[in-house]
């Protein structure tokens, strides 16, 4: 028997004032601090050169700020934009606190505003602001973040085409092959 699963909040799902803290955390590794800057053409030595990084006042490699906003962003995704249309924007970013390689991040998420679009009436605005945090519970980022996220029943529905159940196993001990048997 199939059960639904999460498919993310629409706008009528967010009240001012729910704070979220997402489910993920992230511990950062020198392969991704060194490919998130490289792909970006970061030449930065300070995300990169470890002999380099020993000479300034951190003493040791720092991770790309612009991996820790996306880092921490993508963890937002399953509570506040997995049904979004587009994110309108980042304000206010800020960067408290260093991110080393081996930091694991988690971050949380507080509604502040939400409103109707006055130009797409299937979706509605919200904005929060999300800070992102390591193993120590230190904030490291902190940003406010706008996006447009579906109403209900505006949702696009997905195009793949899902297989019968029939090829998946029966249940051992059942008598129809899809019941378990209560004791």
């Amino acid at each position: 028997m199939s059960k639904e699963t999460w498919s993310g909040r629409v706008f009528e799902d967010f009240e001012v004032g729910d704070i979220y803290y997402h489910p993920l955390g992230k511990t950062i590794t020198s392969t991704d601090n060194q490919w998130f800057t490289l792909l970006t053409q970061n030449t930065a030595k300070a995300h990169f050169d470890e002999n380099y990084a020993k000479g300034t006042e951190f003493g040791r490699v720092l991770v790309n700020s612009a991996y820790v906003l996306a880092l921490v962003t993508g963890q937002s995704v399953i509570d506040l934009s997995f049904n979004v249309l587009a994110n309108l924007g980042w304000d206010e970013v800020r960067l408290p606190a260093p991110v080393f390689n081996g930091d694991t991040l988690y971050s949380r998420s507080k509604v502040l505003e939400t409103r109707a679009s006055s130009s797409r009436p299937n979706v509605g605005i919200v904005k929060v602001a999300t800070e992102g945090f390591n193993q120590h519970g230190v904030v490291v980022i902190s940003y406010l973040r706008t996006f447009m996220v579906y109403r209900a029943g505006h949702v696009p529905v997905g195009a793949a085409v899902r297989p019968s159940e029939d090829s998946l196993p029966d249940i051992p001990g059942s008598t129809d092959g899809k019941q378990v048997p209560r004791s």
